[in-house]
């Protein structure tokens, strides 16, 4: 054999392995990764009774602990599960047990309750972060739909005179506080700046109508983060059924002492456009003693409690405690859940004294001033969540402005 012979020979053999090559490593690619095991040891070792083992040792002490793991009393809980279980329970099969309905509405709460992630919640209920992530949006809208009933307007003139009864002294012919908060979330996927606000994150904004009692009476939310309070309110269906007569809200009639009709109006902050339903205090600063100052402290001492309202959703629900960073659509249902479960969590005494002990709201004096903070104050970070819409000037129609400038003559004259 020649040089030529031998160097045609060795060039087909480094050819041929070169094929060679390539087609084990084509194969390699389009195999399946092969698991390295069926199952971890954690959740191996992992029963229904272990996992209710949390619920037992909570419920063994007196300090209370089971209240703060999930934000609510025994009872509550037991209620809220009675409800739930036909929706969220799942079925055992041959390879595994389900997971309770118990554990599932528990990691849940917890998530909300905590905001800890994923993977936190699987060292503590061994359960797989993979199925956690499945497990809080299912439950969640189960919450909404057994709970759906808890934020409900008023519907008939009796309705709304009962919600003016608890602003009467404060403010007369206030029938709710209105205020929108950005619910701050990561980027959201392919939605470009349609979530971008002017404060340089993303968000969807809630817009909140509550009564004195601290209890949301309408919620609006998932409007993107770059409209403003106004903007949302003008597309709410809140709105649409001011415009339309369709809220039976009670007709005009005359303040104590007074011999003008003066309309029932919701309360709201410079951000919202002033409405002939809608009262906002005055811009700017004004002398002490003046009917203008007069007139924003009343305003100012009546709304405080929407401010209260969100700041002790923050609080609790410190899944609002930084950024949320789960899907879009999700973040739209579980803060539906926070604010359903709020107004559960307030519909008596017994359930509102565990969820807002003394001091959680703020205590202020007849003119407005805050003088006891409550203590969701102190809970509530930089990084929060909820965070506020700043105001935009409007102009005003003519009829509102004489409505707000009779409403100042009578708090001013009754001072």
């Amino acid at each position: 054999m020649d040089v030529v012979e031998i160097t045609a020979a060795a060039a087909l053999c480094a050819y041929s392995y070169h094929n060679f090559l390539n087609l084990s490593h084509s194969k390699k690619i389009k195999q399946p990764n092969k698991r390295r095991w069926w199952t971890t040891i954690i959740h191996r070792n992992r029963t229904k009774q272990s996992m209710e083992n949390v619920f037992v040792e909570l419920l063994y002490e007196p300090s209370g602990e089971f209240e703060n793991f999930t934000r609510m009393s025994l009872s509550d809980f037991e209620y809220l599960l009675t409800l739930i279980s036909p929706i969220i329970s799942k079925q055992d099969t041959q390879l595994r047990d389900s997971i309770p309905a118990k554990i599932r509405l528990a990691i849940t709460l917890r998530f909300l309750a905590t905001g800890d992630s994923y993977k936190s919640l699987h060292f503590l209920f061994k359960v797989s972060s993979q199925i956690i992530s499945k497990i809080v949006p299912e439950v969640c809208s189960a919450i909404n739909q057994v709970l759906k009933n808890e934020v409900k307007l008023p519907s008939t003139s009796s309705d709304w005179l009962e919600i003016e009864k608890g602003f009467g002294e404060k403010f007369p012919h206030c029938i709710g506080a209105i205020d929108g908060k950005h619910i701050v979330l990561q980027c959201p996927v392919n939605t470009g700046s349609e979530y971008y606000n002017y404060k340089n994150s993303f968000s969807i904004v809630l817009m909140g109508l509550v009564s004195s009692d601290y209890r949301f009476l309408f919620a609006d939310i998932g409007s993107q983060g770059r409209i403003s309070d106004g903007g949302v309110f003008k597309n709410s269906l809140l709105w649409k059924k001011i415009c339309s007569n369709s809220l039976n809200i009670p007709a005009p009639s005359p303040l104590h002492g007074s011999n003008v009709d003066l309309p029932y109006v919701f309360l709201g902050d410079g951000a919202f456009a002033l409405h002939t339903n809608l009262m906002k205090p005055f811009p700017g600063n004004h002398e002490i003693g003046s009917s203008k100052r007069i007139f924003n402290q009343k305003l100012s001492s009546s709304r405080v409690v929407i401010e209260n309202v969100f700041g002790i959703m923050a609080a609790k629900f410190r899944i609002f405690k930084k950024p949320i960073s789960i899907e879009l659509e999700k973040v739209s249902i579980i803060t539906l859940t926070c604010v359903l479960l709020h107004n559960f969590l307030r519909r008596n005494e017994t359930a509102a004294s565990i969820y807002t002990p003394p001091g959680t709201i703020d205590i202020c004096d007849n003119t407005g001033v805050i003088i006891q903070p409550g203590s969701w104050r102190r809970e509530i970070g930089e990084n929060c969540a909820i965070r506020p819409i700043d105001q935009v000037p409007r102009r005003s129609p003519e009829n509102a402005i004489q409505i707000r400038e009779q409403f100042t003559s009578y708090f001013y004259n009754n001072n």
